[in-house]
């Protein structure tokens, strides 16, 4: 397996020297957030919209990727005339803190890369949470000279961001759109990337997290955690349509392990998305990542009580969940919407019938983009945007 990783490529980014106190205790500085924007910031200021990804994904939202030469991850959802409209909303998407693609995290220089060492953080980076992400999300809104959002919108992990937003940062939100997300990370979800974890500390050219120093990378670590986790993004019936009991012949059929000389279509799909997704991800950064995730919980501070992060919000939230998502299903979607209704929001709750899992939220979904698309618009005649 070509063990290419991510090089450290010119991404448009800014700096902030003072950097952030994390939740963890830790003061990181200097802090990078590496960014992306899409449209025209209204002479008002109040038309800017940010996305925010989920795991695996990153600021290049709308346009191609510079290490894949694919289309942005959002791209048919945000642009001209799309659901998320460019011509009307100022886009803003930002690697997260802890990411690979510009951002701060376990591939940056402890020293910032100024008259120091440029040894990498690696597993020393500290620990970092979801609210930490979005602080450092809002450095870089401040900075660009925004005193309030029209709408904070993500899937997933970007979903729980947007939770994150709202509850931190509330009279800076107008609207706020969490998709196929939850107000925690179930049990369930930290016990799959405990497993993806431990697929990556079993690779021998894991190091102990130091594997730049052997010149190596744990590539068939990550790709199995990849593996793992695309497992998850999907529904069977999606896997079934797709894929089915059907098998091809396996180009590496000399290889005893490749029994008979033939594997499952399924199994080649899998191992093309574990090979390339090594390709542009850092595995110290998939470990951050995840625990992030894992430590998400609205309800800690609250005695476990939802509704009390929004009481007195002024937020408008439509909440989206997707039928056959196992990974976030409904039923936590529902828990999120009668938390924000003990709190008196303003909430909509909408169940798109899909049989194409959690990944739903970036397939073509007819039904999901004329919900984005109605909410964001009804979303800016409300606040009076052009």
């Amino acid at each position: 397996m070509d063990q290419t990783v991510p090089a450290l490529l010119q991404h448009e980014c800014v700096v902030f020297p003072e950097g952030l106190h994390l939740e963890c205790g830790f003061h990181l500085a200097p802090v990078q957030v590496a960014y992306r924007t899409y449209g025209t910031l209204s002479a008002a200021r109040d038309n800017a919209i940010v996305v925010c990804h989920a795991l695996t994904g990153d600021q290049y939202l709308a346009d191609t990727h510079p290490l894949t030469g694919k289309p942005g991850w959002w791209s048919r959802m945000v642009g001209p005339g799309l659901p998320i409209d460019t011509d009307r909303f100022f886009v803003i998407c930002m690697n997260v803190l802890g990411g690979c693609m510009g951002s701060t995290g376990p591939r940056s220089p402890r020293s910032g890369g100024e008259g120091g060492s440029a040894e990498p953080w690696g597993t020393d980076f500290p620990p970092v949470t979801i609210r930490d992400m979005v602080r450092a999300q809002k450095l870089v809104v401040d900075r660009l000279g925004i005193r309030r959002l029209f709408a904070v919108v993500g899937g997933s992990m970007g979903g729980m961001q947007v939770l994150e937003w709202a509850a931190t940062y509330p009279d800076m939100v107008f609207a706020a759109m969490p998709i196929a997300t939850s107000p925690f990370h179930s049990a369930q979800n930290i016990a799959f990337n405990e497993v993806s974890r431990q697929a990556i500390f079993a690779d021998p050219d894991w190091h102990g997290g130091r594997y730049w120093e052997r010149d190596a990378v744990p590539a068939r670590g990550l790709a199995v955690a990849r593996m793992m986790a695309h497992i998850t993004y999907l529904s069977e019936e999606a896997l079934t349509r797709k894929f089915g009991r059907r098998v091809r012949r396996d180009p590496y059929g000399d290889n005893p392990l490749s029994l008979f000389g033939e594997m499952f279509e399924v199994e080649s799909y899998l191992r093309h998305q574990g090979s390339s997704f090594v390709h542009r991800f850092d595995a110290n950064s998939y470990l951050t990542i995840t625990r992030a995730m894992d430590y998400f919980d609205l309800g800690t501070e609250h005695d476990g009580d939802l509704s009390r992060p929004f009481h007195g919000t002024r937020t408008r939230f439509c909440i989206v969940s997707f039928s056959s998502d196992w990974l976030f299903p409904t039923s936590q979607a529902r828990m999120l919407a009668r938390a924000l209704n003990r709190a008196a929001a303003n909430v909509s709750f909408v169940e798109i019938e899909s049989d194409k899992g959690h990944d739903a939220f970036l397939l073509d979904e007819p039904d999901f983009d004329r919900t984005v698309r109605g909410f964001l618009s009804g979303a800016a005649e409300h606040a009076r945007i052009g």
